[in-house]
């Protein structure tokens, strides 16, 4: 088989579309990894020319998933729910939570052919613990948490880690509820469980950003970053822990993070986690 396709969980033939660029290959690019294409590098480059802080606010965002998840496994949660993973990028998210926990268990879930064809770099688990990838779609919240590979691997009984990073601002209004997609998702989740939340803003540059969301539209991505008000509204309902919804490089920093040389305008994101009583 050509690289330009792949094969799904049901043996059909996908076209990966290399010619086009995609989000997934643009992140990627961002982490300085290589399952990139040159139609997605010309693109990285257009953003880079709107948003010249885009690989500064990608990577900040990576940081946070790894400072979340260690956060979370600290504190005992040892079930997570990662929507949106993306192209695999070490340390991944099962990695940090499992040099915590090695008991920890992961399912991970994107509605991408090209991740799925990556999905085995994300089944290298602890043997203490348990990691899987299902394809589904974060539109059809029910049919994501119906999945058998979901009710195999996590025990819905028990708190859950229901990860979203980096993901809604990828669901936009003009096609879907975000905010009631959400909603759905926790409904699923026992008491304990925890949303963990990272979303691109407007807040700090808003004509720097408008240019980057021109841009991946153009590129067939539809983008709508969100105001701070607009992202809390994620977390209604359940108790947002300390230090609440922050940008993201202000989200619990590590001391030798370097990210005092930034600023909230470069990283553009908003993060934090809630609790459900």
């Amino acid at each position: 088989m050509d690289n330009g396709s792949t094969v799904d969980e049901n043996h059909d033939v996908i076209d990966l579309e290399l010619d086009r660029p995609h989000s997934a290959r643009i992140y990627d690019y961002f982490l300085g990894g290589v399952t990139n294409f040159p139609a997605d590098r010309e693109a990285a480059a257009r953003a880079i020319g709107a948003f010249p802080s885009a690989l500064i606010a990608a990577r900040s965002n990576r940081a946070f998933m790894r400072r979340s998840t260690r956060f979370l496994a600290q504190r005992g949660i040892d079930q997570f729910l990662d929507i949106g993973t993306g192209i695999p990028t070490s340390p991944n998210l099962h990695e940090v939570a499992q040099s915590v926990l090695p008991g920890a268990r992961v399912v991970y879930t994107d509605n991408d052919p090209i991740v799925l064809t990556h999905a085995r770099a994300l089944l290298h688990s602890h043997p203490d613990g348990a990691t899987a990838y299902m394809a589904a779609d974060v539109t059809d919240p029910a049919a994501l948490l119906a999945h058998p590979v979901l009710r195999s691997t996590l025990d819905l009984g028990r708190p859950i880690a229901l990860s979203l990073n980096a993901l809604l601002h990828f669901v936009t209004d003009d096609h879907h509820d975000a905010h009631a997609i959400v909603e759905h998702l926790k409904a699923a989740l026992p008491s304990g469980s925890v949303l963990v939340v990272s979303h691109a803003t407007p807040d700090f540059d808003h004509e720097a950003i408008a240019r980057l969301t021109a841009i991946y539209q153009a590129a067939g991505t539809p983008l709508q970053t969100r105001t701070r008000e607009e992202i809390t509204g994620f977390f209604t309902g359940w108790d947002l822990l300390d230090p609440g919804l922050q940008p993201v490089l202000r989200w619990r920093p590590d001391p030798d993070e370097t990210h005092h040389t930034l600023t909230d305008a470069e990283a553009a994101c908003y993060a934090g986690i809630a609790r459900k009583p």
